[in-house]
């Protein structure tokens, strides 16, 4: 089977994601293509020069495929004029949304009014998360196919073994305001620890200090469900985070970690700071997760999900 796979970049967020699936596929037989598509790195014409460039690039492209799967809505645009029996795209958030936070009125309304014919590009529609799979049903009437993102253990093999630090806490992710990294900022004068931001870091450098904290600190106001977390799960690193997106679905409350309501600096100091006093809690939380993501997200559970959705596809 042929697939070209579509995305502004192939690190970070679905972009990582979409990088990971790629080599699982390939390891599973499947001939996966990445399509790289030069971008203006301006801040409000990426995403706009991304897809003038990759629609021009797709229409020369003479090759034809069995599957174009686009990974988020800006490479839609881009899958448009692939030559390919069947067009998959993937979201990992409600897009309109986070528009609406990120930027302007004006943009966040033109996006809306888009956002229903553009999902409709695709013949098949996924996300890696539940509550964007229910919100789109909800919003659009919109039918996607649940794919949870698995954590690849065997990657872990990379990363050293690191000392402790006492009280460092970590943030792994975007330095962005829809990430609540003001929020963390803010309190942290009041935490009775070091925050390590892991923002402009490659993945074995974040998780080198995520190895040696003593806990990971989620404190967004959108997600569907942060890769750092299944991370820190199995690197036994407890997790305080808010209860948005699919977060909850992992976090229970005490048991896996600690959740919180999204925009509430108070809450969130208090939870860091008991949680950094209570090593037996922290300790006792971080086993229960790691037992939890092995036996639901690593790609040993999950890769016959994937290439059954791929197979079926054809």
């Amino acid at each position: 089977m042929k697939i070209l796979f579509i995305s502004p970049r192939y690190e970070g967020g679905i972009g990582g994601h979409a990088f990971r699936v790629a080599e699982k596929l390939r390891e599973s037989g499947f001939d996966v293509k990445l399509m790289h598509v030069p971008h203006v790195p301006i801040k409000n014409l990426k995403n706009p020069s991304f897809a003038i460039f990759g629609m021009i690039k797709a229409i020369f492209d003479r090759e034809k495929y069995d599957v174009v799967h686009a990974w988020n809505v800006p490479s839609a645009f881009v899958m448009k004029f692939v030559k390919a029996k069947k067009k998959v795209l993937s979201v990992h958030g409600i897009y309109s949304e986070q528009v609406d936070v990120l930027h302007s009125t004006a943009t966040s309304s033109m996006v809306s009014n888009a956002e229903s014919k553009v999902l409709k590009f695709a013949d098949v529609l996924t996300t890696d998360s539940k509550s964007v799979q229910k919100t789109y049903k909800e919003k659009l009437n919109l039918d996607f196919v649940y794919l949870p993102a698995p954590l690849d253990i065997k990657k872990f093999n990379e990363i050293p073994d690191v000392k402790k630090i006492e009280n460092q806490i970590a943030y792994v992710g975007r330095d962005s305001f829809e990430k609540g990294t003001d929020i963390l900022r803010n309190i942290e004068p009041q935490i009775k620890g070091k925050i390590v931001y892991c923002t402009n870091m490659s993945w074995v450098e974040a998780m080198k200090n995520l190895k040696a904290s003593f806990v990971l600190v989620v404190p967004s106001r959108m997600e569907s469900l942060p890769q750092s977390i299944k991370e820190a799960f199995f690197l036994k690193i407890p997790v305080i985070a808010t209860n948005v997106g699919d977060i909850p679905e992992v976090i229970k409350n005490n048991e896996t970690g600690i959740i919180v309501p999204p925009n509430d600096p108070q809450l969130l100091l208090d939870a860091i700071n008991s949680l950094l006093e209570d090593k037996d809690k922290a300790s006792t939380m971080a086993e229960h997760a790691y037992d939890f993501i092995m036996e639901n997200f690593t790609w040993e559970k999950l890769i016959s999900k994937y290439t059954d959705f791929y197979k079926n596809l054809s």
